[in-house]
């Protein structure tokens, strides 16, 4: 029997400030590592006390990403996923809050027989364990495994000794490290300085590592005088020194890093054949670039001034954008400013498009309402996601139906005509993390409708993360007066699309079907609404 090849561990960290990339920079690894024909996998490991984020304020942590399985995931999760076309679970994205409640429930229970329970070993010991058990049994040939935070943090030295323990275990060949800096230019001085990253790449080797590569995120072009100083101070070949501009879309990330030669910087350190293939990337690079059309989509929702809070979204109408040769202009518009329908003309006579996001509470619910509204009167292509679906159908329900004070339980406890209702099995819920109808669930389409036409099979699975459904007692007066459910779970009873015969494009889901879209395969919903709002601005 021939000796099986170890696996490759790919460590990215971050230094100076947060927020400069590291997932992207993880997930574009990946790419490239993937099309060279390798089996790749990613891990992030969140430095905070959270178990995860699914009940932290987008303000503070951007979007939720809701994996098949159900968990509640980091954001940057969704990038690996749209970039490397591998579905992930729970145990690609560990907290520290996960971490410890592991060790303490171990302690409580006697496993670790009485022992002094500490940081090192137990703690440091559980992250190895989490590191390693994404390949067990093995399935991919790489590891890549994102840290949060930066470097110096309390909050991370425990995830960085771990690493240091792991890359003394596996050896020099069978991993490596590359340090996410920033390299600030200073305007008064017109110069780039390179000691912040001087001094992160330092307080890195103070812990016992040693970066491989860094990647200096910059607004300007690093000369070779600053490549060899930050080589020299970093320890570091001058050469592994990789320019991070700015781009006008992350998909050119890949490539930028292609053409520094970073897959074959990694491959030559991890021993691995092969050779990255950046054709599909430049094509689709070059149809974002150079689209034939511009449609203008009016995004309403609730964090209409953070975009990260929809950063899938974003990211789907730029895979189905490119998919029909057209830029999505995206219009934020603010559902608590519509009040009534001149301010939704105000609003939206001049889009193309309109989508309803996804949300919770009653904050700016009427506004949305009444934008379900102007695009079912005026024929406007439109698509709502979750709580789009639910502000669509009681939109339908007082305007059609002509039930008066029809709303959702969520909103108004009291309505006359509950459309939407909590779901009976989170009446006795208590507890906000992780309780929601999570992940992935089954959905039939019915033939002859627009979202079958999208799909183009009968069977799908999409991801949901949601409290609130249709109210089935209200389902055969919503059907009689013209509202068609092109998809339902069988298995619950649950209304999961639901869209209108007489209009151009009209479709409502209860599930994400942004969670799916994948630079390599834009997803069918989003892809036939942009192709829809496409012919809608052929029509002006």
């Amino acid at each position: 029997m021939g000796q099986k090849t170890p696996i490759k561990y790919i460590f990215v960290l971050g230094g100076v400030i947060s927020g400069l990339g590291k997932g992207i920079a993880a997930a574009s690894i990946g790419y490239l590592l993937k099309s060279a024909g390798l089996k790749v996998t990613i891990l992030k490991l969140d430095p905070y006390l959270n178990v995860d984020p699914g009940t932290m304020n987008p303000y503070q942590h951007g979007e939720v990403f809701v994996l098949d399985d159900g968990s509640e995931t980091d954001l940057d999760l969704g990038h690996y996923e749209r970039f490397i076309d591998v579905d992930m679970a729970k145990i690609n994205n560990a907290t520290t809050g996960q971490v410890y409640s592991t060790v303490l429930g171990r302690e409580r229970k006697g496993d670790y027989l009485g022992a002094t329970i500490q940081v090192i070993p137990h703690i440091t010991d559980e992250i190895i364990a989490r590191i390693k058990a994404i390949n067990k049994p093995k399935k991919f040939d790489v590891v890549i495994c994102e840290v949060g935070g930066t470097v110096g943090d309390i909050e991370s030295l425990p995830f960085m000794e771990a690493i240091r323990q792991l890359s003394l275990e596996v050896g020099y060949h069978n991993h490596t490290i590359m340090h996410v800096t920033l390299v600030p230019y200073i305007q008064a001085s017109e110069e780039l300085k390179t000691k912040p990253t001087q001094h992160s790449v330092m307080k890195l080797r103070e812990i016992g590592l040693s970066p491989d590569m860094i990647l200096c995120r910059t607004e300007y072009k690093l000369t070779k005088d600053v490549k060899n100083k930050i080589g020299l101070f970093g320890n570091v070949n001058p050469e592994h020194v990789i320019e991070g501009s700015e781009v006008k879309s992350i998909y050119e990330v890949p490539l930028t890093l292609y053409n520094q030669k970073v897959s074959e910087i990694i491959m030559d350190r991890l021993q691995l054949n092969g050779k990255a293939n950046i054709a599909y990337l430049k094509n689709f690079i070059k149809k974002f670039k150079h689209p034939k059309h511009q449609v203008n989509i009016a995004m309403c929702g609730k964090y209409t001034e953070l975009p990260d809070a929809y950063k899938s979204v974003l990211e789907a109408f730029i895979h189905s954008g490119v998919e029909n040769d057209a830029r999505v202009k995206v219009h934020w518009v603010a559902t608590e400013d519509i009040k009534n329908d001149s301010d939704a003309f105000t609003a939206f006579h001049k889009m193309d498009g309109i989508l309803l996001l996804p949300g919770f509470g009653s904050r700016g619910s009427e506004g949305k309402i009444l934008s379900c509204k102007f695009a079912r009167e005026n024929k406007i292509p439109f698509l709502g996601i979750c709580l789009g679906l639910q502000c669509a159908v009681i939109e339908f329900a007082r305007n059609v139906c002509n039930l008066d004070g029809a709303n959702s339980t969520e909103f108004n406890k009291k309505t006359p005509y509950p459309v939407i209702d909590l779901m009976e099995s989170q009446r006795a819920i208590k507890a906000k993390g992780g309780t929601m109808r999570l992940g992935a669930y089954d959905c039939t389409l019915k033939k002859g409708t627009k979202a079958f036409s999208a799909y183009r099979k009968n069977n799908i699975s999409e991801r949901h993360r949601h409290r609130w459904e249709v109210n089935n007692r209200y389902r055969d007066r919503l059907e009689k007066n013209g509202l068609i459910i092109s998809g339902e779970n069988s298995e619950l009873n649950l209304v999961e699309i639901v869209e209108l015969k007489e209009h151009p494009w009209y479709i409502a889901a209860q599930f994400h079907p942004e969670l799916k879209s994948r630079v390599s395969k834009a997803h069918p919903l989003f892809r036939d609404f942009i192709k829809a709002s496409v012919k809608q601005l052929k029509k002006k």
